[in-house]
């Protein structure tokens, strides 16, 4: 299997990577959002949005991470699983409702982000708020572009 389209390789497309993955990172090293929350956001969206590439990534970076296989394997039923925080699972749950937009008449239910506001500040709140609409972006490039997942190796994107 391969994409349909080399977005590295093409030259507007590749800037417009760029530029996600620079926004990406500016909220990544800000240090406002512990880096396992990061991950765990990071997976569950592209598991929603059903992006191989992206689900690769952030599962990998997680057990590489030293998160135990459950935690890992658990993101996508996360609501039935015990081995996430409350801090966790609000984060997960914006995540999704925040991707889930066209699901919802409204967007995000004001329960959900009351729910959030009660673990995080209002400027983690708007990190992660950046770190789901730039996640959501680049799953869209993956999954449109058709690019698999499975080929990845952990800091392999860190050089």
């Amino acid at each position: 299997m391969s994409a349909r389209v080399n977005l590295m390789g093409d030259k507007i497309a590749s800037k417009a990577m760029k530029g996600i993955n620079t926004a990406s990172m500016a909220v990544i090293n800000s240090g406002l959002l512990p880096k396992t929350t990061i991950d765990l956001v990071l997976l569950r969206v592209s598991q929603v949005n059903g992006c191989g590439f992206c689900t690769d990534i952030h599962g990998k970076d997680l057990a590489h991470a030293g998160q135990s296989a459950a935690r890992v394997n658990l993101v996508a039923v996360w609501r039935e699983a015990t081995v996430f925080t409350d801090e966790e699972r609000a984060a997960l749950e914006l995540a999704e409702q925040g991707t889930r937009i066209a699901d919802a008449a409204g967007g995000v239910p004001d329960d959900v982000w009351a729910n959030a506001a009660k673990h995080y500040s209002e400027e983690q709140l708007a990190a992660l708020t950046c770190l789901i609409a730039l996640i959501n972006a680049s799953n869209r490039l993956g999954v449109i572009a058709a690019v698999p997942g499975g080929d990845y190796t952990p800091g392999q994107f860190s050089g």
